[in-house]
């Protein structure tokens, strides 16, 4: 079993806050994780159609059958519990309670912050990271890992990453989206879905999608907003400080899981990634998650955002430390060329800093004054 880096943060939670609450995308590892870490707490799984009748009909009845210390899976498919978990964990005045997971942050946050508030600490957890992968023997190389992806069971099980991203997108459209949304034509969806892969780590336009699908820009950013609170895309925020400059102010859009982007892409082998026209942004997405997961899975807030001026002077990544503004550009190369970080050098004269990361795919490693060249695997060693 993969060790996850997020366990030391949740045990940590667990002895201070009478219920922690574990979000993330569906098949991220939060019901392995949670059974892992507390073995000998009671479980409850609310996607069993029988266990959700019980909660929904008769919470008490439910209480007595799973009593705390429990883990409760799935939270958001009966959110009127938190209101008893409440009352429960304000009466027995104890740390590590309940144990809480739930795959859809909208409706979760929207319940949390009526019921729980002040009582649940949050983590996120996102699918497997680089580094956890390497620490457990998987020695893999830019393809095959934007290729297979990141998602638990396909290296627990070996499953053929294709055929695994195929049924986890097709058990996405037919259960949890129909649960989330109102969608009438799912064609268009999933048309939709293809288009946003296509555009990875770009400026999103909904006004030209809607001309490409034929449906309203507003119903796409309804669709997006679906999308991104089912863990399924993110949206990378500009960093809006004044340079005297004027900036780029819409986001960026990178998916949860870059194997899922490459089978949307209809990438059906390793061997296609190298020559895939989008392969530096299937790249840069899988390095900007390998950021993310690592601020997530130490408990703490991203800071990540990118820069763009009215020049097209871009910084793939910023990474505000304190008071320190961190630029990382991400390439696919794996030959190194100091051209590569020339937006790094330019964005230091503009704030002042002294430092920046050029991460790419090559295996030559160095760190000078200015610039620190890292092989991509090394990513985690920034932001911890």
């Amino acid at each position: 079993m993969i060790k996850r880096d997020i366990e030391t943060e949740l045990v940590n939670l667990s002895t201070q806050y009478p219920v922690v609450t574990v979000t993330g995308p569906r098949q991220a590892g939060k019901t392995t994780l949670t059974r892992m870490v507390f073995a000998d707490y009671n479980y409850c799984n609310l996607e069993l159609p029988d266990i959700r009748q019980l909660a929904v009909d008769d919470p008490r009845a439910l209480f007595s059958s799973f009593p705390p210390p429990v883990i409760i899976d799935e939270v958001q498919r009966v959110p009127e519990l938190l209101s008893y978990i409440q009352v429960m964990a304000d009466e027995n005045d104890q740390a590590g309670q309940f144990i809480l997971t739930g795959s859809h942050q909208l409706y979760l946050h929207e319940a949390i912050t009526q019921s729980l508030a002040g009582r649940t600490a949050l983590l996120t957890l996102y699918p497997l990271s680089i580094k956890e992968l390497f620490q457990s023997g998987y020695k893999l190389s830019r393809d095959e890992l934007i290729f297979t992806g990141f998602l638990p069971r396909i290296y627990k099980d070996k499953l053929e990453p294709y055929k695994a991203y195929r049924n986890y997108y097709q058990t996405y459209i037919e259960r949890d989206l129909r649960q989330v949304s109102n969608i009438r034509n799912l064609d268009q969806y999933e048309k939709f879905l293809h288009l946003l892969a296509g555009r990875i780590g770009q400026l999103v336009s909904l006004n030209a999608l809607s001309g490409d699908i034929g449906v309203s820009s507003t119903t796409l950013a309804e669709w997006l907003s679906v999308l991104e609170a089912s863990f399924i895309i993110f949206r990378l925020k500009p960093y809006h400080e004044n340079f005297g400059k004027r900036l780029v102010k819409s986001p960026k859009l990178y998916f949860t899981d870059v194997g899922l982007a490459a089978y949307l892409l209809g990438i059906t082998e390793v061997d296609q990634i190298s020559r895939d026209p989008l392969l530096g942004n299937l790249f840069e997405n899988m390095v900007i998650l390998e950021a993310l997961k690592t601020r997530m899975n130490k408990g703490m807030e991203p800071n990540l955002y990118f820069y763009r001026d009215a020049n097209q002077k871009e910084i793939d990544l910023l990474y505000k430390n304190r008071n320190e503004l961190i630029p990382v550009e991400i390439k696919a190369a794996m030959t190194y060329n100091k051209s590569l970080h020339n937006n790094i050098i330019y964005l230091n004269k503009i704030t002042g800093g002294d430092k920046g990361y050029l991460i790419y795919a090559g295996d030559l490693e160095y760190e000078k004054s200015e610039i620190s060249v890292l092989n991509f695997a090394k990513t985690y060693s920034i932001f911890e």
